[in-house]
């Protein structure tokens, strides 16, 4: 498999009529959904999921065709109260994502409603003239009046193109959102070809999947300023690749975290890891780790630039 992720489209142009081609920008408050919904929109994984908020650092790009459009949807960080350097990069990478799209989609857990960040960025919506449809995520867990009741509430603050009611864990109403988008986006070429899913080069596809293992394995343990590099991707003669990356940690306390006891948690983490990427792949994978303490990595531009991140100078 070649940098960019490839894969047979479901459903490709049938040579009638224009085509169409756009950028989708979702945005959101952290944990709405934001990855899971982009996954199941475009048929593959293209964005890590994890329970872990701020789970997405830096813009993600997933590529379905639709019809006759190429839909790019654009996976950005959850929106919230920055607190150190790289939470106001994300947050800034968020908004710059929408202000760069044709459409932006607003993605609500239903559960949680306005509550907190979302009431925030609704307002911050004001200032963005892309057109804009609501996606209400979760809805199965919702009465219905509820969900009228907040739509209501949200379309009062800002006006929608249109609304839309999902689940991104089953896939309800998601047809609907994809036929909206594909008549929707402009008429035009598409930027990518028809068989791609990620503009995402796999060795940085392949840091995200392990740093999704490790936030899985541990959750609660490791604290949030953990982060993956891949240094070393070898394809070898006998039709494997040999990966090394490296997992940096702030502190000597988070590198045993990582390793475990005895090396269980790492080698928990590998052998996911090693899994999952061998079926993307469709290869053996020969996949080292190691764990490496960098004080202050959160302050290093280097690390910024790795993750696909502007740093802030301030």
């Amino acid at each position: 498999m070649t940098e960019e992720q490839t894969s047979p489209a479901e459903d490709s142009t049938n040579g009638e009529g224009p085509t169409h081609s756009g950028f989708v920008a979702l945005i959101g408050a952290t944990n709405a959904g934001k990855s899971t919904l982009v996954n199941r929109l475009v048929g593959a994984k293209v964005s890590i999921v994890s329970h872990k908020v701020q789970t997405t650092r830096a813009i993600v790009r997933g590529i379905a065709i639709h019809n006759n459009a190429q839909i790019v949807f654009m996976d950005t960080p959850g929106i919230f109260k920055p607190r150190r350097r790289l939470d106001r990069a994300m947050v800034t990478t968020a908004w710059g994502g929408a202000k760069d799209a044709d459409f932006i989609m607003f993605l609500i857990d239903s559960e949680r409603g306005l509550k907190g960040d979302a009431e925030k960025i609704l307002e911050g919506l004001k200032e963005v003239h892309q057109p804009k449809i609501l996606v209400l995520n979760k809805v199965d867990r919702v009465n219905p009046e509820d969900l009228l009741k907040l739509t209501a509430a949200v379309n009062e603050v800002v006006s929608f193109e249109r609304t839309f009611m999902v689940s991104a864990l089953t896939g309800s109403g998601c047809d609907d959102v994809m036929d909206y988008l594909a008549a929707a986006l402009p008429e035009g070429p598409w930027y990518y070809p028809e068989d791609q899913i990620s503009d995402l080069p796999m060795r940085q596809l392949a840091a995200e999947i392990t740093r999704e293992k490790l936030f899985l394995r541990l959750h609660q343990e490791l604290p949030y300023s953990s982060h993956v590099e891949t240094e070393n991707w070898e394809e070898r003669k006998d039709g494997s690749v040999r990966i090394e990356q490296v997992i940096y940690v702030e502190r000597d306390s988070q590198k045993k975290i990582a390793l475990g006891k005895n090396g269980d948690a790492i080698k928990a983490i590998s052998m996911a890891s090693r899994k999952e990427l061998s079926e993307i792949l469709e290869q053996p994978v020969h996949l080292f780790l190691f764990v490496k303490v960098r004080e202050n990595w959160g302050d290093d531009p280097a690390r910024f630039r790795e993750m696909g991140l502007d740093f802030p100078t301030s």
